[in-house]
């Protein structure tokens, strides 16, 4: 297998603090990059086939990313700080695989999904392997909390993607449970990419907590607006199919904001397409129009701007530095972006 990985298409503006970061900390991806593929070696010619197959399509590298950032942020281990970066990256991954099985989704940054090409026992399978070879480079850490912290995520990130299964097409999930939803499915790997570089540092409870912390808002205002992205996205930028949560029933907080003062004939349409999943061709078009009537999309953006502005603060005590600075920009690009 080639050594080389696709690397993240990111917008090309120099201010773009994803794409910053990415280049200060690119000698150091390109050493977690190396551990990826040499861990995806199998006997079995499929694994290596079909998880090369979904990590060679790209995609942003962020929890990766922050594990190095928030290594480097404290002077640690660099070379320590590879094998949990990687490691983050092969849970993600699983997660990912599971994901379009359970969503039956066709398409994801801009390819076929894993399960269409290979089925939905490889995917299965592969992203079972994933987590497995993952939980073998945290023991390498040779740190119980380290074990602890990713181990207890990735216990968390399952019960969230159930939790998503269970309010699925139920027009009454309110705001609370999806933020449920949002924070154990997709914020508590961000918490933990960003913890484990603190505790490999030897930072104070007090730095771990507020690296945690950060990890935890900026991971949510990141889900928040990749639910609005469905519903507002350039389908090429994006890299999938728009409308796709509307087609599967999800309750995101679109749906959810232009619940809060729906009319009666609103909810009944809502019941049908989402509650029944009887849609037709004309739906998504007027779930879009109905979302606009209620400013539904700006007031989940606004909510990710609140989880965003807290991400930021919660980096307020620590001292400054330049990654700091791009941790706290990474917040509105979190905000800002298209895809």
């Amino acid at each position: 297998m080639q050594n080389q990985l696709a690397q993240p298409d990111l917008n090309n503006a120099e201010d773009n603090p994803l794409n910053r970061l990415s280049d200060l900390l690119d000698a150091d991806m390109q050493n977690v990059d190396a551990l990826i593929i040499q861990n995806m070696h199998s006997d079995v010619p499929l694994i290596p086939k079909l998880a090369q197959y979904l990590i060679s399509a790209g995609g942003k590298r962020i929890r990766p990313l922050l594990t190095l950032a928030s290594t480097a942020m404290f002077d640690g281990s660099m070379d320590k700080s590879y094998n949990l970066a990687a490691a983050v990256e092969f849970i993600h991954t699983a997660t990912l695989l599971h994901d379009d099985v359970v969503d039956e989704s066709f398409e994801r940054r801009g390819k076929k999904t894993a399960n269409l090409v290979f089925g939905n026992q490889a995917s299965v399978l592969v992203g079972d392997f994933l987590f497995s070879k993952s939980f073998q480079m945290m023991v390498e850490s040779g740190s119980l909390d380290i074990l602890r912290i990713l181990s207890k995520a990735s216990a968390i990130i399952a019960e969230g993607e159930v939790l998503q299964l269970a309010t699925t097409n139920d027009i009454a999930t309110d705001m609370p449970t999806y933020l449920n939803v949002i924070e154990s499915k997709t914020a508590a790997l961000f918490a933990a990419s960003c913890e484990v570089g603190a505790v490999l540092s030897g930072q104070n409870d007090s730095t771990v907590t507020a690296m945690r912390t950060y990890g935890t808002k900026l991971g949510t205002a990141f889900q928040i607006i990749d639910d609005a992205l469905d519903y507002a996205a350039d389908q090429e930028k994006l890299g999938k199919e728009i409308g796709d949560d509307f087609k599967e029933g999800k309750m995101t907080a679109p749906i959810i904001f232009a619940l809060e003062n729906a009319s009666e004939e609103e909810r009944i349409f809502w019941k049908r397409t989402l509650g029944y999943k009887k849609q037709e061709e004309t739906d998504f078009d007027h779930a879009m129009e109905i979302i606009k009537s209620h400013n539904a999309l700006d007031k989940t953006i606004a909510l990710a701007q609140k989880y965003a502005d807290d991400a930021t603060q919660s980096l307020s005590a620590l001292p400054d530095c330049e990654i700091k600075a791009l941790l706290c920009d990474l917040t509105g690009y979190t905000i800002t972006r298209s895809f």
